[in-house]
């Protein structure tokens, strides 16, 4: 047994607001989706793009895996749960941009 299990509550989470459940066979985001700069979306791994907001949404419904809701400035967005690897954090992801 292991007495020093990981306390995944004292992570860097504590910033989410939410970290929904995915469900089986969820998406992962494979890429960010950038207007001027910007995330105005995300390419999942089945091939949809998506806005934020259908993202956020699908997010909350399970749909993703490997994000958690936070909030800044009133404003919600995803954001990577910590699991000790870099190349998956969302600004690690390779963007497409769109002018």
């Amino acid at each position: 047994m292991n007495e020093n299990p990981v306390n995944t509550h004292a992570l860097p989470m504590m910033a989410m607001k939410e970290i929904p459940q995915p469900a089986a066979g969820a998406a992962h985001i494979t890429a960010l989706v950038k207007e001027e700069g910007r995330v105005s979306g995300y390419q999942l791994s089945d091939g949809r793009l998506l806005s934020k907001e259908e993202g956020l949404q699908l997010a909350k419904a399970g749909g993703i895996a490997g994000v958690g809701i936070s909030e800044n400035r009133g404003g919600e967005y995803l954001k990577s749960i910590p699991d000790g690897t870099e190349s998956n954090n969302l600004g690690n992801l390779p963007s497409l941009s769109i002018t």
